[in-house]
């Protein structure tokens, strides 16, 4: 965006000990940044630290991005951090994969081209060709990747190759109904995020919303989460829940699934876009 103004975001996650964060506001500080927004968590279960830093140039000593991360690396080794370092005015590169059911994909394009999500799309990969037509007249890639018995390896080494060449920050599996190998897995290991259709892990397989309305359900839901080797049960992102009751047809739940499963996905992508979620073993800290 033209004349958009510098904004960095640095994520930090440690153990906790005290003076961490006079250390990043000390180092900030000392190079002419000024601090936008910070959010910091104290996980004293765990004995964890997490933090969430904006800030911006605010002065003629202000460094390129590279002499920043070069400089804050030995504040970071004294207190044993993981962190990142982003420049939030380039935009991430997410590679969407979808199957037969379009609704995420129809939501995150329109959400896209809105400027709700700040994010460029490189790619649309598919193993059907039902969303062909409207990926392409949005100007967007579309890779009909067909899985059969035999070729889940070769399928899967192609879309691996399409996410490298397009430089893909994160994959969103936006209701691609395939089971991910544990190699693949491992490939997206911190940067897939996908979609289910209900509260894990109830209801899991085909047909979710008629187990709901056969168990006679009194909410539906869905859950956005991390992608891992063990089905389903990756770190959640976000949730959310829409009431139902006795007068609700099975069509019913399948129409307002889908609207939760659009504004759940939507939610999760902006907070991984924003650098807002950080993972911790199976769950996650976000700063919303």
């Amino acid at each position: 965006m033209k004349g958009e103004q510098a904004r960095f975001v640095l994520v930090v996650r440690c153990p906790d000990r005290k003076g961490i964060v006079a250390a990043v506001s000390t180092y900030l500080a000392s190079h002419d940044a000024s601090i936008t927004e910070s959010n910091h968590f104290n996980d004293a279960i765990n004995d964890r630290f997490f933090m969430r830093v904006v800030f911006r140039p605010d002065g003629a000593g202000f460094p390129d991005l590279a002499s920043l991360k070069e400089g804050f690396a030995p504040v970071a080794d004294a207190y044993a951090m993981e962190w990142e370092l982003h420049d939030l005015t380039v935009k991430p590169k997410v590679v969407i994969a979808v199957s037969k059911f379009g609704h995420c994909l129809y939501d995150l394009l329109h959400r896209q081209r809105s400027g709700i999500l700040r994010m460029d799309i490189p790619a649309v990969v598919s193993n059907h060709d039902d969303m062909r037509s409207f990926v392409e007249w949005s100007g967007i890639p579309y890779h009909h990747l067909p899985v059969t018995k035999g070729n889940k390896e070769e399928q899967e080494a192609q879309f691996t190759n399409i996410i490298r060449e397009s430089g893909a920050d994160l994959v969103v599996l936006a209701r691609y109904m395939q089971i991910l190998s544990p190699e693949f897995c491992g490939v997206l290991a911190g940067r897939c995020i996908n979609i289910h259709h209900s509260f894990l892990p109830s209801f899991k397989g085909a047909k979710p919303y008629h187990q709901a309305h056969d168990r006679g359900v009194k909410i539906i839901g869905a859950t956005a989460h991390f992608v891992t080797n063990v089905l389903d049960e990756g770190p959640i992102i976000e949730q959310d829940i829409q009431r139902v009751d006795h007068s609700h047809t099975p069509e019913d739940l399948v129409n307002m699934g889908r609207d939760v499963e659009c504004a759940v996905l939507a939610r999760a992508v902006k907070w991984q876009l924003e650098h807002r979620i950080i993972m911790d073993g199976s769950r996650t800290v976000i700063f919303k």
